[in-house]
């Protein structure tokens, strides 16, 4: 992005620490923070030169020593009983390895859970990397690899805020902290609800950081305020018994893609907003994100109209997107002359803040079944869904979360939403509902996590750990008012 966001800054001014004044307290971490950086970033790339990939078609070995890795910078930063934990999956077969480690709270002071996960994604085709992608390289001051920004700097920024006000406040340091690593975030987190439950006393927080998003852009903080929901399923139109000669019975009947394309169609309105009624959709995005800047960010061609009404920003994050992410069809190469009897397709539909996942799915399947095109059979299969997220801005870890962000970048945080979803922060609600959740994060727009050329602000990372390690210390001096898990 290259223009600034529009939004109410927020002061980053805060009461002194009783006998230390403020700004020599965050001279000191700085310090810290700067002193070990070269230490951080090589230890950052140890853990992207380990292909940890937690997918069932992919070698494990790789993703155990990923663990291990992570487990030792743990023990590295000072914690005892680090533990290497995982649960089978409903097939018997084991989840990924998640690293807990658990500094146990002062009488009175709050616990802070620090969450981030070491798995990665595949590198995809390694024809499109200009480096080997597991092979960290410095590069116009940024670290290319996969997992360099998601999320190995998540777990880096953590250890390293931790380390830093370790040692700024020694025997001060009364605050609870709780570090989960998980190691399947990847491949869909399908062992965290279990995995919540077998050890909900050890995961216990007052506040929990999740550090799996992006800043606004290189040089501007924010703190992810919303995430969208999520609900998945496969439509499909059956018109005939079978497959027929295109030529002897084409005419009268049309054959399934070609009506599966038009309820596809149903499900936008000419402007591209999402048609389905029963939907929650609002336009209160608070920051402002330039038309130019979304299509550079996105790679929208020259002439692609962009679709829906309202903000962009709403567009993305407080409105809801359809898309369809996959087709049975027989490929041009192989085609034949016949009319298909059935055909598919999978929606992948976003949900704003405020949805409930259950009513958007029934609300898709009433719209399929009653725009059945030319009384075509259809079948609707429910798929996936998770809730959306919004943050309650008022609380006291947000606000400390906010002042400690604009310290350590020296312009104000801005709040803002983002259009994926991270499903799991449900159950974190469900199993613990009076912890305050924070969802930070050390990416930017150019960072291309999941892409070929994955790649980490450096400076901005130096920042993030410096937010984090303000907030900590912060929270050990005030705690919270009225928290409690």
């Amino acid at each position: 992005m290259t223009s600034s966001p529009t939004a109410t800054p927020h002061n980053s001014s805060g009461p002194t620490i009783p006998g230390l004044d403020e700004s020599s307290w965050t001279a000191d971490l700085r310090n810290s923070i700067d002193r070990s950086f070269d230490s951080t970033l090589s230890r950052l790339k140890e853990l992207v030169a380990i292909p940890g990939i937690a997918w069932p078609s992919f070698d494990r070995a790789p993703l155990e020593r990923s663990a291990e890795a992570t487990a030792e910078l743990l023990r590295s930063a000072g914690l005892d009983g680090v533990q290497i934990l995982a649960c089978n999956k409903a097939d018997g077969t084991p989840g990924g390895p998640a690293v807990v480690a658990r500094r146990a709270a002062a009488a009175g002071k709050p616990t802070i859970l620090l969450y981030a996960h070491h798995d990665v994604q595949p590198a995809g085709d390694e024809t499109l990397w200009e480096s080997k992608p597991f092979t960290a390289v410095e590069k116009d001051g940024r670290l290319y690899g996969r997992g360099a920004a998601d999320d190995k700097a998540g777990i880096m920024a953590h250890v390293a805020a931790y380390a830093a006000v370790s040692e700024v406040l020694g025997d001060a340091l009364g605050l609870g902290v709780t570090f989960f690593f998980e190691g399947e975030e990847e491949a869909g987190s399908p062992t965290f609800r279990p995995f919540l439950e077998a050890n909900r006393e050890l995961l216990r927080a007052d506040v929990i950081v999740v550090a799996d998003s992006s800043n606004w852009k290189v040089g501007i903080p924010a703190l992810t305020t919303s995430l969208r929901g999520l609900v998945d399923g496969v439509i499909e139109v059956q018109v005939l018994e079978h497959a027929v000669h295109s030529g002897m019975y084409g005419g009268p009947v049309l054959d399934a893609p070609t009506l599966l394309s038009r309820l596809i169609a149903t499900l936008h309105d000419h402007e591209g907003n999402v048609a389905i009624e029963g939907l929650v959709a609002t336009d209160n995005a608070t920051v402002d994100l330039p038309e130019a800047d979304y299509r550079a960010d996105a790679s929208v061609l020259d002439g692609v109209r962009l679709a829906g009404s309202g903000s962009i920003a709403s567009r993305l994050w407080t409105k809801p997107a359809l898309s369809i992410i996959g087709f049975d069809a027989p490929g041009v190469d192989v085609a034949s002359n016949t009319l298909l009897p059935r055909a598919r397709a999978k929606f992948s539909l976003r949900l704003a803040p405020g949805q409930v996942p259950s009513e958007a799915m029934e609300a898709v399947r009433r719209h399929v079944e009653a725009n059945a095109p030319f009384g075509a059979k259809v079948i609707f299969t429910p798929g996936e869904s998770g809730n959306p997220f919004q943050t309650d801005t008022s609380s006291a870890a947000a606000t400390v979360a906010m002042w400690a962000l604009g310290e350590a970048w020296g312009v104000p945080a801005v709040e803002t939403g983002i259009g994926g979803s991270i499903p799991f922060i449900a159950d974190l609600l469900e199993l613990y509902p009076h912890a305050q959740i924070l969802v930070t994060g050390v990416e930017d727009p150019d960072s291309r996590a999941h892409s070929a050329n994955e790649s980490l602000h450096l400076g901005d990372f130096r920042k993030a750990i410096l937010a984090e390690a303000l907030m900590l210390a912060r929270l050990n001096r005030d705690g919270l008012q009225g928290s409690g898990a």
